[in-house]
This record gives structure tokens, sequence and C-alpha cells, in this order.
């Protein structure tokens, strides 16, 4: 199980400096994630007194939450579960639970840029003993990810019913029974309306005679599309103040010292994480003219000058042919709409 207590403690230094406040009701928590003999795995069924589980706090348009009943507890909860062998992050467990117990595919789920794929909640809460499955009374350390939908309304959920789940209902944040997740929620109401908001920018450069520069990645794990050619551009992180301050970061990094013209939006649009995740993108064209040999490229295999003739003959990250020649003829130009909600 890859889910360590290296791997674990970075999520909850990041929670905890947003919630300070909540240290003193983690301390079994991070006695669990100060071990790392080996011998223990955090996310394991069978570390006690506790372990660690997680929720997927799933948000439509109204600000209400998604709430199943579980046939075992008979309570209505937010959907969640244990870790398995399989999941190579909490996150990934997140979405998995959510996908298997409502049917919401990950492809209808983003996450939001308040939370990121941070927790928005950890939730300690004591489960009772079932001598039938042989499990003592112990703890479990509930690590909540927060998510929107794509859909301007809830789709017709496809329930677990027959194994864990009694019904679904979607309740308002007033309403919810965990207080840790309720208060949170009250406490950035404001900021969490339910619509996608662009967790990603990315930057089709052109020069002014038919040319844009394509960024050709990494052959490493965890890179998006590896091998491919793609924009510059990435994810948003905390401290961006929105997607074109997240483009601007992104470039200092990949490729510091350009500086493109005109930099102005020009289209959103859904991309596809490595976990299936939903993620809005907001592509912004801008216009340089150098030769490409000139840049100092810090993250990549290299950059280089392409005319929409080339691209048959490249391997591209999905739809980029299609934008640049959409940029190409001519059409477009202001920021458009996503396909499944605006982003």
């Amino acid at each position: 199980m890859p889910l360590s207590p290296a791997a674990l403690r970075p999520l909850v230094d990041t929670y905890l400096a947003r919630h300070p406040e909540d240290r003193p009701a983690l301390t079994g928590l991070l006695a669990l994630l100060s071990d790392d003999s080996g011998e223990r795995f955090p996310a394991a069924r069978t570390t006690l007194p506790g372990h660690v589980t997680c929720g997927a706090v799933v948000i439509d348009r109204a600000r209400r939450v998604l709430h199943i009943g579980h046939r075992s507890s008979g309570l209505t909860l937010t959907p969640g579960g244990h870790a398995e062998e399989a999941d190579a992050s909490l996150l990934a467990v997140a979405v998995r639970e959510v996908g298997e117990e409502t049917g919401l595919p990950a492809s209808r789920l983003c996450l939001t840029p308040y939370a990121l794929d941070a927790p928005f909640d950890i939730d300690v809460h004591a489960i009772d003993a079932r001598p039938e499955k042989g499990e003592p009374a112990h703890e479990h350390y509930d690590f909540r990810f927060l998510f929107y939908l794509t859909d301007d309304a809830p789709p017709v959920l496809a329930l677990q019913e027959e194994e864990e789940v009694t019904g679904a209902t979607w309740l308002p944040f007033t309403e919810i029974r965990s207080t840790t997740l309720r208060a949170k929620l009250l406490a950035a109401e404001r900021e969490l309306d339910g619509t996608p908001q662009p967790l990603n920018a990315s930057l089709l450069l052109h020069d002014g005679h038919g040319r844009y520069l394509l960024h050709l990645r990494d052959m490493r794990e965890g890179i998006w599309e590896p091998g491919a050619f793609a924009l510059l551009g990435g994810g948003r992180e905390p401290g961006d103040d929105g997607p074109e301050a997240t483009l601007r970061r992104e470039l200092g990094e990949e490729v510091p010292g350009l500086v493109p013209t005109g930099l102005s939006p020009y289209e959103d649009q859904y991309e596809t994480s490595p976990d299936g995740l939903s993620v809005p993108v907001r592509v912004y064209e801008g216009r340089w003219s150098d030769p490409a040999e000139s840049l100092d490229l810090r993250e990549g295999v290299l950059v280089h000058w392409f005319a929409p003739e080339d691209l048959d003959r490249l391997r591209l990250t999905p739809g980029l042919a299609g934008l640049i020649r959409r940029h190409a003829a001519g059409r477009g130009g202001a920021t458009g709409r996503c396909t499944r909600a605006r982003c």
C-alpha cells in the first residue's frame, strides 16, 4: 500500500496550516503519521486503535452536498470508505468511493480552487466494535476532499443499493450533521458556489506568422500525457490569485524570460487528470517570435515552433490540434464556455 506516513504528512501539514485550531483533535493521527517503522500503514483497516479513511464532499450549483444512506450504520453520510491496495493517493480513494457508491464517474467531478487536492476537512469519529467481523472499537481519521459537479444539475445516480447504500439526498450546508464539515462549509459559503472555476492555465503562443510554440513533455510517472507535445502552462497552486497568475508563475518555472505580448483569455475547456477528474482549463493566447532555442527551458524535453500543417505528424495532447486550427482559422478569440459547465 503506497499510502505511507511520509506520503500523508504533507496533506496534514497543508490542512493544519489552514486550520491550526484542529491540531488538538488530530493528536492520534499525528502520532500515527510519526511512525516511520514501515510496520504500520495509516490507511489499513488493521491499523488500530485508529486509521485513515476518505470521503467525498460533492457540491452542486445550489450549494448542496451529496449524502447517501449507509446500510451497515443506518447513518446518512457523504460517500467514502477505506483505501485499497491499488489506490495511489487519498484523493484517489475519495474518487473511487463516490463512483462505487453513487455511480458518479470521476469525469463528472472537478476539484475547487478553494481546496485544490488538499483535504477540506479531517474529522475524527469513533466506530463501534463489530464482533461479527472481528473488529474492535476504533477511530477513523476521515480525510474529506471537496468536489464540484461538472453538470449544471445533479445527474441521475446509479446507487450501490444492494450492497452498502440505501438512498441518496442533497443537503444544504446548514443541515449537514458532521459538525466539523458543516462549520467549514458555512465559513466558506460565499466562495463555495458549486460553479467550476479554472484550475489550470495554458498558453497558446503564436509568432504572428502562422507558427505555434509547443512543449514536449517528459516521459515520467505522474506527468499528464507524458511524451506528448502540449501548450506551456500548468496547474493552480494555493498562492495563485486566479488563472493568469497561475500561467505567469508556470512560465517563470518552465521558461523564465518568456514574456508574451497581447496576453488575453482565448478559450475555456476541460482536460482529464491522470486520476480521471475533469480539470477546467483557461487557455490564453499571446504573441512572441524569438527562436525557440533561445529559451532557457527548465521543464520538459524541448520547445519548438510548428505550423498547423505539421500537427498530423506529432503526438499531441487531446484536443490540441483542433484548438490550434481554430485559432489559425481566425475563429473565436474571446473567452468561451466549457463543454459541460462554465469555468
